[in-house]
C-alpha cells in the first residue's frame, strides 16, 4: 500500500471530484470532552422530546465504540451558503420562513450518495474496510469536524468555518486506515455574541450550551404536541426549523453560494404563502414537500407551526382570519387546537364564541378554550 501521506492526498482528491467542499482526517479515539457534554445536556433534559439522545451515547462519545475496527475517521462537508440574507425574510410576517438548509432537496440522500461514492473509491484504492454515516446514525459529526479542522463549535454550538461561515452540511466515513490527522480548529468566536443575542426564545442558558426545549429549530421539527404557551409568540413566521443564531454570525463575511446542483434552492420553499400552506391535507403535504426533509416533520405538526405563524402575523387580514377558522374543522386535534390559538391572537374573540365554530371536543381543544374564558 502507498504511504499514509499518499492515500490521504488521493482521498482528499477524489472527495474534491465527487463535489465536496471540504476534507479532513480525525483520528477515531474516544472523545472525552463531547462525551461528557452530551451527558450533562441529557442530564440537564435539554434535549426535550429526543429520547434517541439518551440511546447509544456511548457510542456517540466514543467513535470505536460504534465500531471498533475504526482507526480513522474522513470528516467532510458540503457548502450550503444561502443567495441572501435568511433574516430579511423575518420582516414579511404574512410569509412563513422554511430554514436555508430544507428549502431544497433532503441533503441526507444527496450526501449519502457522494460519501458511498467516496468510499467505495477508497476500498478499491486501498482495499480498507469503510462505513458512512450523514446525521442518522450516533455520531458526533460537529465535535468530529472541529477536531478534524473543518471549524470549530461556536457558542450557538453549531460548526462555524473559517470559509464558509454557518453552511456546511456533514458526512464522515469511517475506515479501517491509520491516516494522518489534521490540526484541530481553534475558536474564534472571541467576544462575539451576535449568535447569543439574536435567539428570540433564549435558548442558550450560557454559551456554547443550548437548551432544545427552547430552541425554534427543535419546536417546529422534533416537538410534538402543543408548544409551550410562552414561546409560541416568540417564534415569529419560523414554521420549519431557524437560521437566526447561524445567520448573525460575522463568519458568515467569508461565506460563499452554495454551488452543488442537486442542492439548488427551490423557490417554492422560499417565503411560502401561509394561507396556501393551511389548506394543505395530508396527500398535499406529502406532495408539495416530496424529497425535502420538511415531510418528515407530518402534516399536522406543520400545519400547527403555520397557524403560530399566523397568530403571530403583525396585520392579520379578513383572508388570514378566515384561513384560521377552517383550520378549527380540521381532522386533526392538534390542529384545531392550535387554530384556537392563531385565532385569540388575532381577533377578541372568547373561548365561548370560537366553541360554536370547533369541529370537534378534546383535551388539547379544551385547554385552548379555557385560556380564551368566556
Amino acid at each position: 500500500m502507498a504511504a499514509p501521506d499518499n492515500v490521504k492526498t488521493a482521498i482528499i482528491a477524489e472527495a474534491t471530484a465527487q463535489g465536496f467542499d471540504v476534507c479532513r482526517i480525525v483520528d477515531a479515539t474516544t472523545q472525552d470532552a463531547a462525551g461528557a457534554g452530551l451527558r450533562a445536556f441529557v442530564d440537564a433534559q435539554h434535549h426535550g422530546q429526543m429520547q434517541w439522545m439518551e440511546t447509544r451515547m456511548d457510542e456517540r462519545a466514543a467513535p470505536q465504540k460504534l465500531w471498533p475496527e475504526a482507526q480513522s475517521i474522513i470528516m467532510l462537508g458540503v457548502n450550503y451558503g444561502p443567495d441572501s440574507d435568511p433574516l430579511a425574510a423575518l420582516q414579511e410576517t404574512d410569509k412563513g420562513v422554511i430554514s436555508v438548509y430544507a428549502q431544497r432537496r433532503d441533503y441526507h440522500d444527496v450526501i449519502k450518495k457522494k460519501l458511498k461514492a467516496l468510499a467505495r473509491a477508497v476500498v478499491a484504492q486501498t482495499g480498507a474496510e469503510v462505513k458512512v454515516f450523514v446525521d442518522t446514525a450516533p455520531v458526533m459529526e460537529k465535535p468530529l469536524a472541529m477536531r478534524a479542522g473543518l471549524g470549530w463549535q461556536g457558542k450557538h454550538t453549531n460548526l462555524v468555518s473559517r470559509d464558509f461561515g454557518s453552511w456546511l452540511f456533514l458526512g464522515s466515513v469511517f475506515t479501517t486506515l491509520d491516516l494522518p490527522p489534521d490540526d484541530t480548529e481553534a475558536d474564534h468566536c472571541g467576544a462575539c455574541t451576535a449568535c447569543l443575542d439574536i435567539c428570540p426564545t433564549n435558548a442558550f442558558p450560557a454559551p456554547y450550551k443550548i437548551d432544545a426545549r427552547r430552541c425554534i429549530s427543535y419546536l417546529t421539527i422534533e416537538h410534538k404536541g402543543m408548544i409551550e404557551r410562552e414561546l409560541r409568540p416568540l417564534m415569529g413566521n419560523h414554521i420549519y426549523g431557524c437560521d437566526d443564531c447561524l445567520a448573525a454570525c460575522p463568519w458568515n463575511k467569508f461565506a460563499q453560494k452554495a454551488e452543488e446542483t442537486k442542492l439548488a434552492l427551490q423557490s417554492d420553499y422560499d417565503r411560502p404563502d401561509l394561507i396556501a400552506l393551511s389548506k394543505l391535507d395530508d396527500a398535499a403535504f406529502r406532495i408539495f414537500f416530496a424529497g425535502t426533509p420538511i415531510k418528515r416533520a407530518g402534516r399536522d405538526n406543520f400545519i400547527r407551526n403555520v397557524l403560530m405563524a399566523l397568530g403571530n402575523m403583525d396585520i392579520p387580514t379578513p383572508a388570514h382570519i378566515a384561513a384560521v377558522r377552517a383550520r378549527l374543522e380540521d381532522e386533526a386535534e392538534l390542529v384545531r387546537a392550535s387554530a384556537i390559538w392563531a385565532l385569540g391572537q388575532m381577533t377578541d374573540m372568547s373561548g365561548a364564541e370560537i366553541l360554536n365554530m370547533v369541529g370537534a371536543r378534546g383535551p388539547l381543544v379544551d385547554e385552548e378554550l379555557a385560556q380564551l374564558g368566556n
